[in-house]
């Protein structure tokens, strides 16, 4: 007799497959599954024990030491030489009245006038008038504390997201929420399973989200309100944690909604080559929410602000003039109302670019100065110049089409379906086009899609050192590494980084790689 090694508790008619029914490989789909899933726990959860163990390290890590004594050591001799300069052009202009200034200051000094107050100030905030070695050695421990609670907290949640994973599979979650979403749907608007499928399907991705919703909630209250307050980070209050919240979901069925009803209607009007439909359906929409994100849903969130007239304003349009990017509007977003981290990023197609600076990496006398923040920039310049969001973009596009092509594939394979308890083929049913994308992805699709994420963050690596040679070119070579070093220590980043875990998940190399890469093509260019 052939049986399915695994079956859900809830399948849509509760029998079994009969005696005569031939055993193919769809059969043991679930328990395939499975077995995907807990491997991938067990790598990630390896990479994650030894990233532990590198955040529980006291000692400050000798190549990051070396790196940034060399880096510190270029700022002071180009400190000195400017000074000596700058000596050389004022010597003996300065006047009677600033002498008079100047003694004046020597006074106050004397008296100690201010200094307390200027202490408190400065005791918690980069000084960029020191070196930067020893202020990364005094925030060390508070960045391994920092690393050491993210990381427990993904350990956990990780546990935590395995075991709901395999409960509901093994416990038929996804048959018996759509069976309900039918339920509903014949209860209250009179809708038919077959013929209303994509409004049946609406109600289906409702309850699902609102349970993942729930259930997720519990994870980010942590996360925002004990670890990222705990390091100091975190702005978030409650009344703005639920609104994002009430936002967000209020965009998910607005957006989400139309667009998964347009994809399914296109599936069905498709016929054998609906993937190609769907294809074009996926970039148009893709185009589309790249100008839409940024300039209509983004501020629902935030509050962005042209950049006052300053050196800074005009830095940032003197190098896009300089590196041909058509820059035509340069926005503060004030970021620091949920986290003091620091960021910036660029958006816009054709004539219209747009760059936006977070107000954290301009607040406090500084954080990063007006020309580290123009290397920084020249940095994100260089993704550009370099073709790197156009060369992401086009690799995006073709994984969705190789993606629909290998689900137009499967999508016939009945046994596949009730193998995860949708097997109400046997009477007559229909299987949800929704549910047979979900199960594909998670089954056939699932280790494409992982050996695929880990070349494309291998690739945003390369890229990353790429742009940072860009800036380098440019002549910005010390302030580029001087400012990622400040946002460094400002964020807490990882000192400590475990070979395996960052190849595995860092999108940009660790901190001392890139300050390296760069010493050594400033090496070559002398």
């Amino acid at each position: 007799m052939s049986s399915f090694p695994f079956r859900p508790l809830y399948t849509q008619t509760g029998s079994i497959p009969s005696p005569e029914e031939e055993v193919s490989l769809e059969h043991y789909a679930l328990l395939l599954t499975i077995a995907f899933t807990v491997v991938v726990y067990a790598l990630e959860a390896t990479l994650d024990f030894r990233q532990r163990g590198a955040y529980q390290g006291s000692d400050f890590p000798r190549e990051l030491e070396d790196t940034v004594r060399r880096l510190d050591e270029e700022a002071a001799k180009d400190a000195k030489e400017a000074k000596e300069k700058e000596g050389d052009e004022q010597k003996g202009e300065t006047t009677s009245e600033e002498k008079e200034e100047l003694d004046k200051k020597d006074d106050s000094k004397k008296d100690g006038e201010g200094d307390d107050e200027e202490d408190d100030k400065t005791k918690s905030r980069v000084d960029h008038h020191k070196p930067l070695l020893p202020q990364l050695q005094t925030k060390f421990q508070s960045a391994q504390s920092y690393g050491q609670d993210k990381i427990n907290f993904s350990i956990f949640s990780n546990v935590y997201h395995l075991l709901e994973a395999l409960a509901f599979l093994l416990v038929g979650f996804s048959p018996y929420m759509w069976d309900k979403s039918v339920e509903y749907g014949t209860a209250f608007f009179g809708w038919d399973e077959e013929t209303d499928e994509i409004k049946v399907t609406l109600i289906f991705l409702l309850l699902t989200t609102l349970v993942s919703t729930v259930m997720g909630l519990p994870f980010e209250v942590y996360q925002t309100f004990y670890i990222e307050k705990k390091h100091g980070f975190s702005k978030v209050t409650v009344k703005l944690f639920i609104t994002d919240k009430i936002k967000s979901l209020l965009l998910s069925i607005a957006i989400g909604g139309p667009f998964v009803a347009l994809l399914l209607q296109i599936i069905k009007w498709g016929g054998d080559h609906f993937y190609l439909y769907v294809w074009a359906f996926v970039f148009v929409f893709s185009v589309a929410m790249m100008t839409i994100i940024p300039v209509y849903i983004m501020p629902l969130f935030n509050k962005y602000e042209p950049l006052k007239e300053g050196d800074l304003k005009q830095g940032i349009f003197a190098l896009a003039d300089r590196v041909k990017y058509p820059l035509t509007k340069l926005f503060v977003v004030d970021g620091s109302k949920r986290s003091s981290h620091s960021n910036a990023y660029m958006f816009g197609f054709g004539k219209n670019k747009r760059i936006v600076l977070y107000d954290t990496l301009l607040k406090g006398d500084g954080k990063v100065r007006d020309d580290e923040v123009i290397a920084i920039l020249g940095h994100e310049l260089g993704h550009w110049k370099l073709k790197h969001t156009l060369i992401n973009f086009v690799v995006s596009q073709l994984y969705f089409g190789a993606a629909f092509y290998g689900f137009s594939l499967s999508y016939g394979s009945d046994n596949l379906y009730a193998a995860f308890g949708f097997d109400g083929l046997r009477d007559g049913r229909i299987v949800p086009t929704i549910v047979a994308l979900t199960i594909f992805f998670e089954t056939l699709w699932a280790p494409v899609d992982k050996v695929l994420s880990f070349l494309l963050t291998y690739e945003s690596r390369i890229f990353e050192f790429q742009a940072d040679k860009f800036s380098v070119d440019l002549g910005m070579s010390a302030r580029l590494q001087s400012g990622l070093a400040k946002i460094h220590l400002e964020n807490l980043g990882a000192m400590c980084s475990d070979p395996w875990y960052s190849a595995y998940h860092y999108s940009h190399p660790p901190l001392v790689e890139r300050l390296a890469a760069m010493m050594e093509l400033d090496k070559k260019a002398k």
